[in-house]
């Protein structure tokens, strides 16, 4: 199963779009699943349904810094590359979507409010993410991203 279907599985399971990302690359990481769910579930809808960044980049930026393996005493040559890792992310996601906050992928819906979390279900904006989710990894898997 590739990484994109194992984060949908986690995404269809209930987790968050930032938890999907982290925990499908968790234990190739050197991290468990609940350790991940635990540190991206913040993330979800754009920070704690803030709709900011969205919570796949969230979760695959945090991708990104585990695969990079930093350690406390790298300089800064290696916190550069994961930086330019994550630029390139970012402008590869906006290049696909148009932009990589939550709100704007969802097209205005407010997260924030019951009557937007309701207009969210019943206008089925979770196949939106779904697909957010499939395409971070599909980044994140490509060689120039590992």
């Amino acid at each position: 199963m590739s990484k994109a279907d194992t984060a949908v599985q986690f995404f269809d399971q209930g987790r968050n779009c930032a938890q999907a990302v982290a925990a499908a690359y968790a234990v190739e990481l050197g991290m468990d699943k609940p350790t991940a769910l635990s540190a991206a579930v913040g993330f979800g809808a754009g920070m704690g349904r803030a709709q900011e960044v969205c919570g796949v980049v969230s979760g695959a930026i945090m991708v990104l810094g585990l695969r990079s393996g930093f350690r406390e005493d790298d300089g800064r040559e290696k916190i550069n590359v994961v930086y330019a890792k994550v630029r390139s992310f970012i402008e590869e996601f906006t290049k696909q979507k148009g932009t990589i906050k939550c709100r704007d992928l969802l097209s205005g819906c407010d997260l924030s409010t019951e009557e937007g979390q309701k207009f969210f279900k019943e206008n089925n904006l979770r196949e939106h993410c779904c697909g957010f989710v499939r395409l971070a990894c599909e980044i994140l898997d490509r060689e120039n991203f590992q």
